[in-house]
């Protein structure tokens, strides 16, 4: 019995279409998503981007909103030192921090925010970095 010819804009040809199922058949059987989502890998911040807080609802005003803002400013800290600085960069005092900072191009914020530490304090980790930032309670 004869088949039926498909018209239709196709270019691939039956055989191209036999391959291509059997090349993508694990794939699809996975799970996995089958179209890219570039929301997995998101563009670096600029400096001049708005910072907006992913902490979710705002805390009413007074104390816990600032303890809330506190936490929210060192973890950013934290987190821009820990992208600037490697662990050879430690142990460290200030001026080999602001080098280090200067030669992998922190952002402005950050090196003068290290510019204002202590002179004389040695720092090993970044975590010790960040809390010698943090304002005094």
């Amino acid at each position: 019995m004869p088949t039926t010819m498909e018209r239709g804009s196709n270019p691939a040809s039956p055989r191209k279409d036999d391959e291509k199922k059997h090349e993508l058949e694990g794939y699809l059987r996975s799970g996995q998503h089958t179209h890219v989502e570039e929301a997995h890998d998101p563009e670096p911040v600029a400096e001049d981007d708005v910072r907006v807080d992913p902490g979710g609802p705002v805390p009413p005003a007074g104390l816990e909103r600032d303890q809330a803002e506190e936490r929210a400013a060192y973890e950013a800290m934290r987190l821009e030192l820990a992208r600037a600085l490697d662990r050879q960069d430690y142990p460290a005092d200030r001026d080999a921090l602001v080098r280090a900072l200067l030669d992998r191009h922190a952002p402005d914020t950050v090196v003068t925010a290290v510019q204002d530490l202590p002179e004389g304090g040695s720092y090993h980790t970044t975590d010790e970095v960040a809390q010698a930032l943090r304002p005094a309670r």
